[in-house]
């Protein structure tokens, strides 16, 4: 059974859009874009619209490519500053001559709406709920509790690569209690956690990594991820073998972008409460 992200979403955005008008404040996001990465670019378009959407400002700040680690560090510095700016985010992926780590690390953390800075990603693992988590995380876990699922008793396997997807999320997982196996592309006899898991959420960036032999018939499947080659989409689970019928799974492609922007504003209107 595919998992109906679009109802999630929606309930998502029209909750935020009524607290906006409830609340009766001004609330700005601001983001930050180095360069023209396409990707990017469309993502920033989403964000923009789905905050215009809920009722609150949004304010792009657009940087050359060239840009040096010093300089974007400066213009991060002065939305940590600013009194017209709430919240903001620096969208990442950033050119390979910027040192990303030193980019999130000068976000001011009460105005980090990705949940990225190392202060915040330290409260979560300390079970401190008192700010908020990173997007990606976030949204897998409202489609665990949209889909009423429980994590006593679950064994759960998170396949990574990106330190966004799986250190966040495994911990949200560990908090809920669920049981949890950490794996990658490389682990020894893969199949062997996957066919004994109860949820497996694949985050590692390999074409078709998870087939219909590595699972059993009442998986739940969260395929966060995918790889172009030659111009072609392949995501990490071969969802066109999985049979449907009887696994819940996410459907490709698509739906990773709208939850997460979902959750970017979700974060953002919940900032504002604090």
């Amino acid at each position: 059974m595919l998992i109906d992200w679009r109802r999630i979403a929606k309930e998502i955005y029209e909750d935020l859009k009524i607290k906006v008008s409830n609340s009766g404040k001004k609330i700005t996001l601001g983001a930050i874009l180095v360069g023209d990465n396409k990707s990017s670019l469309n993502y920033i378009k989403q964000k923009k619209k789905w905050a215009y959407y809920i009722g609150i400002n949004f304010v792009l700040k657009r940087l050359d490519y060239s840009i040096s680690t010093k300089l974007l560090l400066e213009e991060i510095n002065d939305f940590n500053n600013s009194e017209d700016i709430d919240w903001f985010i620096v969208q990442l992926p950033l050119p390979n001559h910027i040192d990303e780590n030193s980019i999130i690390e000068s976000i001011s953390p009460l105005k980090d709406v990705d949940g990225f800075h190392p202060i915040n990603v330290w409260k979560l693992m300390i079970w401190d709920d008192s700010w908020f988590h990173s997007c990606t995380p976030s949204w897998i876990m409202e489609i665990f509790r949209s889909e009423k699922i429980e994590f006593i008793w679950k064994n759960v396997v998170v396949i990574w690569k990106s330190n966004i997807v799986w250190k966040p999320i495994s911990n949200l997982l560990i908090n809920a209690w669920a049981t949890v196996t950490v794996c990658n592309s490389k682990t020894k006899d893969l199949s062997f956690f996957t066919k004994n898991a109860d949820i497996i959420i694949v985050a590692a960036w390999v074409p078709w990594l998870l087939n219909s032999n590595m699972i059993n018939s009442t998986s739940i499947i969260i395929d966060v991820w995918f790889t172009v080659i030659d111009w072609k989409i392949y995501w990490d689970a071969d969802t066109k073998n999985i049979d449907s019928l009887w696994a819940k799974i996410t459907p490709v492609p698509g739906w990773v972008w709208a939850l997460t922007v979902a959750s970017l504003m979700s974060n953002t209107i919940k900032a504002s409460e604090v």
